[in-house]
């Protein structure tokens, strides 16, 4: 008798485990399938592609796309690149000019 109970488990737990990974490979595929899906439709190729299949199958909010730079970032990047050589009081007196300008 005893063994039959034992034997009884054994098979309850082996059709548990059993049926666990293939419904969790189910869910994974059919995730796969939507994310494909949506990347395609959205056009995406390459590295965008390859990110946004990253976020949706990690279940992450999708990033924001980068905004442009404004005109304060525009002319921080162009006086700093001008400064190149420069250095001490005379870089911080010529940042200062161009950014006023």
């Amino acid at each position: 008798m005893l063994r039959c109970v034992i034997a009884a488990v054994a098979v309850a737990v082996t059709l548990a485990a059993g049926s666990g990974p293939s419904a969790a490979a189910t869910a994974q595929q059919e995730k796969m399938k939507t994310c494909n899906a949506d990347a395609t439709g959205q056009g995406l190729k390459g590295d965008a592609r390859k990110a946004f299949m990253n976020g949706c199958l990690s279940n992450k909010p999708a990033a924001e796309p980068a905004k442009p730079p404004t005109a304060q970032q525009d002319k921080m990047k162009k006086c700093n690149a001008d400064a190149v050589g420069k250095t001490g009081d005379e870089r911080k007196t010529f940042m200062s000019n161009c950014l006023k300008n």
